[in-house]
């Protein structure tokens, strides 16, 4: 097995790995499988942790979630299914940043690691195993890798500090007890 057979091998593992979870945790909020909330359920707890409104942010997220968890398993389209994952576990982090680290204890751990995996996949690329490479990369072109983050960035960037706004408004209204 020569070195390039191996990086092949090893992006087709990552990518079906890292796209089949997430495709399996977009259903979840999509479509109700594998014992999700469905999007009205997962409407339902995305506005109690600030994402209004609750049921297009689930859309929204179940749509990141599924649709670019699918593309990264089939290789296909592949820097802008990295970068929509990427953004969407970056919004999961927000939710579970106050946590701190470890999943354990509620932490962004597991949020973190997908991102970061369909993040090195979007900027590294699918490999030869994949349906970008079956069709000449005709969308998986060099430019299109920071022009998808910086799309998903600011979108990311808008959508997780208005949350934060939403939730920082809401803790600096809530009265403290005078005696614990």
């Amino acid at each position: 097995m020569t070195c390039t057979d191996r990086r092949d091998l090893g992006l087709l593992l990552l990518r079906l790995g890292t796209g089949g979870v997430l495709a399996a945790h977009g259903a979840q909020k999509l479509l109700g499988w594998f014992g999700g909330g469905g999007i009205e359920g997962t409407g339902r707890f995305m506005e109690s942790v600030g994402y209004t409104p609750g049921e297009a942010s689930a859309t929204a997220a179940g749509l990141a979630e599924a649709g670019g968890g699918t593309l990264l398993a089939l290789g296909l389209a592949t820097p802008a299914a990295g970068a929509a994952a990427a953004g969407a576990m970056a919004g999961a982090a927000a939710v579970h940043a106050p946590n701190g680290f470890f999943a354990r204890a509620g932490g962004y751990e597991y949020a973190a690691s997908l991102g970061l995996t369909a993040a090195g996949l979007a900027v590294t690329g699918p490999g030869r195993y994949s349906l970008d490479h079956a069709l000449g990369h005709t969308v998986n072109r060099g430019w299109m890798v920071p022009t998808a983050f910086a799309a998903v960035a600011a979108a990311t960037a808008v959508v997780v500090g208005a949350r934060n706004r939403r939730v920082r408004r809401a803790a600096e209204g809530e009265q403290q007890a005078l005696f614990d």
